[in-house]
């Protein structure tokens, strides 16, 4: 029997208020969310005080990430990436706590840019009880800075959340989660980014995964015929990789464009 690959053209917190009243429980949360990357700091040139703005962007440049809040005009499922940080952290701590309602364990990737370090570093102590470890993951390459005196950027991080808080107070994995042997794997994770002709994500995307750094986590905590969970499909790696080695996927993508190319690339 094959597995299900399913993918929903809606906000993640539909999806998942609907999980929630119907009870239903996925083993694995695999995501990169948003990184508000359109959040910009400009200093006044009269008193020098620095203060955040919004970096213009062409009118068809959405966010695939964001839900549509408050609105069913398909036009406005999309915020430009560009939310005020106390936005951008209660936008994410929904998302997090309906996502420990669902699933025992989450990689919530994250990167720390002028727009979201802020937030994310919110988050982390907001859900220190439930934070199992930190993953770096090493790309291999830097991103180069856009002006002088700013470190490159190299790397970015893996959040793994439990929703047991008793079980994520230590660093120890449960035998029921952890399918790695001792001394096996690091919480250093070097994996370069796809290129065009190595992926098989063939649609432009800023931010997609590598199909690499899924079969690491689908490899090392999660087993044959597991039900997975990407709140922020995009292009559908995750759900691509799920199919792949025989584990169930649910997604939740607002874009349509990266959705019905995400069914066309699982073969839906």
């Amino acid at each position: 029997m094959d597995n299900q690959i399913v993918f929903f053209h809606e906000s993640c917190l539909d999806t998942l208020d609907r999980m929630i009243m119907n009870q239903q429980k996925v083993d694995l949360v695999i995501t990169s969310p948003p990184y508000n990357m359109n959040l910009r700091i400009r200093a006044n040139p009269k008193t020098g005080k620095r203060t955040f703005c919004s970096r213009q962007l062409d009118k068809n440049e959405f966010s695939s990430k964001y839900a549509g809040m408050d609105s069913t005009d398909e036009d406005k499922l999309a915020f430009h990436d560009n939310l005020p940080i106390d936005d951008f952290f209660q936008f994410h701590k929904t998302v997090l706590e309906k996502l420990l309602i669902v699933s025992p364990i989450i990689f919530y990737n994250i990167q720390i840019v002028t727009g979201s370090k802020r937030a994310f570093f919110r988050l982390i102590g907001e859900f220190a009880d439930n934070l199992k470890d930190i993953i770096i993951w090493d790309k291999k390459h830097a991103q180069p800075a856009m002006q002088t005196g700013v470190l490159n950027r190299q790397s970015e991080l893996i959040l793994v959340f439990e929703s047991d808080s008793n079980q994520a107070i230590s660093r120890q994995f449960n035998d029921n989660v952890a399918q790695f042997k001792r001394g096996e794997l690091s919480d250093v994770w070097m994996i370069g980014r796809e290129s065009k002709k190595s992926s098989t994500n063939q649609i432009k995307h800023g931010a997609s995964f590598p199909e690499e750094l899924v079969r690491t986590i689908l490899i090392n905590f999660s087993k044959k015929n597991d039900l997975v969970y990407d709140p922020f499909s995009g292009t559908g790696t995750t759900g691509f990789v799920c199919k792949e080695m025989n584990r169930n996927f649910i997604g939740s993508e607002i874009i349509r464009e990266y959705f019905e190319y995400s069914k066309k690339r699982c073969g839906i």
